[in-house]
């Protein structure tokens, strides 16, 4: 309960014989102004403050104050016909008296000596009902906590601003904070004081720019916004940036979250994360949308738990890792995928609630798949209730005009120079991974936040202090990030998606690096797509630009995507981008497939590339499981389950994947037959794998090639297989490598190489 004797905060106050007294509350009654008289006791300039919403500590006028001869009690309450305040130690109940026509209630109780718990009784369209004060309560908000949000290093601040549940004093009721500089006033809103900001005035937290207020008896699941009167005069509404929750789009308003606490069952899951180097293991991870996955037919969408067994069954068919989920932070915009985030700290209201999605990686977790969760701290939309313009200024974003805005996705940057604006997203990266117990983040657009000219024409840009062209302040917030993360969560992923040459990416922060964990190559994507979607006839002509990406696979730690990106807007499908007519473009999808599975890096498929659609993916149709009932279509999805089995499988495919050792070229230039050959290799000698890869649909029969060791050779995989949709020309026999020189070295073996395939072979004895 507040207890006002203890406040320090000076006030000017003047008494009704015109006299004026400057300090704390308890004080201002001391002395030769002593009175018991209410219109004596009255500050009129206070009233008038609350009463226009022009307050920022309202607590300081309203509630109830011990004084010397009594208690004073005063609130605001606009709506009432009339007001009674009733004690519950002694059960007394006191009329108040309208001392302001505009509903400011006033009374004073002679010879009380202390200040009670008290519940007000507000009458209102002839209707009398209780009303716990929300002045009554102390704020939660710390010196500390305040101090450590403006140095941009409150790592758990979502526990603090926002709304939450909880008990204060034996009342249960939602705490509200919210963080506005130079804010007039902040109120909080919503169907519980019919949309009024007059009648919940929020507390400013010391000399923060944070507002804080308890309010009584509000619960899971009720609406809320935030009020914010300007100077002059503007009053406009806001979502809250810390809620976690929303409403269903298109509806915007914030929700108060669920308090109940998630038992998680993925200790075992954690444990093993924590003792795992992800550098020296396979990944293969599934990108997924969930709107799309699975869809309820005219009903919508699944319920994250409905969501959980289905994904689970898919991945593990596939034998993937991980997956990753498309952005599932609450956005109202369908088509922007995710990507244009409106609640950065709610999980999107469409499939369920924050225990709901937190169910459904508990899911996966017990059934062995990670969850990476893309990511979105290069810019936000510019929603009017949204984070743009949140205090009438420019807060969230930057003020200078040629660094705030990204036109071609009409979307606002963020100022990562503001401590609280880096702290804001650098706290979000944590609560998805502590709170949610996420194995990752994919950080999106990563190449619009490190330039100060991306996507900007020249003189629409200007250089750093240096000369350049780079965002130092996003710069060092990717390293405060990355940093932050790695002392936490070592095991966890960072993984950045960025396009540029932008060197260092995946590097140390020691040594000056972004401090990543992998970074998309997507040199190696685009070569890919040009590479299989050229004539095979013609492509001897790119035959060494195309290898170069595996030459180049050491630079970074690198992931390999064929992602959602790639899959839209005229982009065509995977199987569309494939050279030839249906059935060449299934052998050169297979190919491609099979190669980004032996090609040094971790591994990405979006959903639908593994059941080779024909359209291209639309976020607002379920994908075309049909397709899996034909042959060819089912193929290729077994084919990529028994790659990423063969990948787990063989340490020669993951333990060396990230260093020079891992591969070894035998024939990288046979740019005539547009054939390749390489050994993959992990730590332990004799454990070699031979990659034999044909890019032309040209059989051999009888195709000579040199291997390290003699003796036996057997073929493991052979994307040509009848089971994936091929020719079958495959090698059933084990073969046997000869004293026979060939690729500049001792000993080979002849096999059968089919037409546009990949062939990897063991040795067995």
């Amino acid at each position: 309960m507040k207890k006002c004797v203890e406040y320090s905060i000076i006030l000017v106050y003047m008494f009704g014989n015109g006299q004026i007294k400057i300090g704390s509350v308890a004080e201002l009654w001391e002395g030769e102004h002593m009175t018991d008289k209410l219109y004596d006791l009255m500050n009129w300039p206070a009233i008038e403050s609350v009463v226009y919403s022009e307050e920022d500590r309202p607590q300081n006028i309203l509630g109830a104050f011990k004084l010397s001869k009594g208690v004073l009690v005063q609130t605001f309450q606009p709506q009432a016909s009339a007001v009674k305040v009733k004690f519950k130690d002694t059960g007394k109940i006191y009329d108040m008296e309208l001392v302001d026509e505009d509903g400011f209630y006033a009374v004073f109780i002679p010879g009380k000596k202390k200040v009670e718990d008290y519940t007000f009784l507000i009458t209102e369209d002839g209707q009398e009902y209780p009303l716990i004060d929300s002045y009554r309560f102390e704020p939660v908000i710390t010196g500390e906590d305040c101090m450590k949000f403006q140095s941009g290093i409150h790592y758990e601040i979502y526990d603090k601003l926002g709304a939450h549940p909880m008990e204060r004093d034996g009342v249960s009721g939602v705490n509200f904070a919210v963080w506005v500089p130079k804010a007039i006033r902040v109120s909080v809103v919503g169907e519980f004081n019919q949309w009024d900001g007059r009648r919940h005035q929020m507390n400013r937290v010391g000399d923060s720019d944070i507002f804080e207020l308890f309010v009584p008896e509000m619960k899971e699941g009720d609406i809320y916004k935030f009020e914010i009167k300007m100077r002059g005069g503007l009053v406009f509404l806001k979502s809250d940036p810390y809620a976690s929750a929303f409403e269903v789009r298109p509806n915007s308003c914030s929700l108060v979250g669920v308090k109940e606490e998630y038992n998680w069952n993925d200790a075992a899951w954690l444990k093993q994360r924590k003792e795992t180097n992800y550098h020296s293991k396979p990944v293969s991870i599934y990108e997924l949308h969930l709107g799309s996955f699975k869809r309820k037919g005219k009903k919508g969408f699944y319920n994250y738990r409905e969501l959980a067994p289905m994904v689970i069954e898919h991945v593990k068919a596939l034998n993937m890792t991980h997956v990753e989920l498309l952005p599932v932070m609450e956005h109202i915009l369908d088509e922007s995928w995710g990507y244009e985030t409106t609640g950065y700290y709610a999980p999107t209201s469409r499939f369920g609630t924050k225990n709901d999605f937190k169910y459904f990686v508990d899911e996966l977790h017990k059934a062995g798949i990670g969850v990476i969760l893309d990511w979105v701290p290069a810019h936000f939309p510019k929603n009017a209730d949204g984070l743009v313009n949140f205090n009438g200024y420019f807060l969230y974003e930057p003020a200078q005009d040629n660094k705030r805005e990204h036109k071609r996705w009409g979307t606002f940057a963020f100022d990562y120079g503001k401590k609280e604006v880096s702290n804001f997203l650098i706290a979000n990266a944590l609560y998805w991974v502590e709170q949610f117990h996420a194995d990752g983040l994919r950080v999106d657009a990563v190449s619009a936040m490190l330039y100060l000219d991306y996507d900007r024409l020249d003189g629409d840009w200007t250089p750093n202090i240096y000369g350049g062209n780079e965002n130092l302040e996003a710069i060092e917030f990717l390293k405060h990030l990355n940093s932050i993360m790695k002392k936490r969560n070592p095991n966890v992923l960072m993984i950045a998606e960025e396009s540029t040459l932008f060197g260092n990416i995946t590097g140390d922060l020691e040594e000056e690096g972004l401090g990543f964990d992998y970074r998309w190559n997507f040199e190696f994507m685009n070569k890919s797509f040009e590479f299989f979607g050229c004539d095979p006839l013609f492509r001897k002509g790119i035959y060494n630009e195309f290898l170069n990406t595996a030459v180049y696979a050491y630079m970074e730690h690198y992931l390999l995507p064929f992602s959602h990106d790639e899959v839209v807007h005229g982009k065509h499908s995977m199987r569309n981008k494939m050279a030839g007519k249906e059935a060449d473009q299934f052998h050169n999808l297979r190919l491609m497939y099979a190669y980004q599975m032996v090609h040094p890096g971790k591994k990405l498929q979006f959903m639908g590339n593994e059941i080779a659609t024909e359209l291209e993916w639309c976020e607002s149709v379920e994908l075309d499981w049909k397709l899996l009932k034909k042959k060819k279509h089912a193929g290729i999805m077994e084919m990529i389950s028994v790659l990423n089995e063969i990948y787990q499988t063989y340490p020669a495919m993951y333990e060396l994947e990230e260093e020079p050792d891992g591969l070894e070229w035998i024939n990288n230039t046979s740019i005539n037959e547009t054939m390749v050959s390489f050994l993959r290799k992990g730590k332990k000698v004799g454990e070699e794998l031979l990659v034999v890869c044909n890019f032309t649909p040209v059989l051999r029969e009888n195709y000579k090639v040199g291997v390290p060791y003699k003796g036996e050779y057997q073929e493991i995989f052979n994307s040509d297989d009848t089971r994936f949709g091929g020719s079958g020309a495959v090698n059933t026999n084990i073969k046997i490598a000869k004293k026979i020189a060939c690729d500049e070295r001792e000993y080979s073996l002849r096999m059968k190489v089919a037409p546009l395939s990949v062939s990897i072979f063991k040795k067995v004895n």
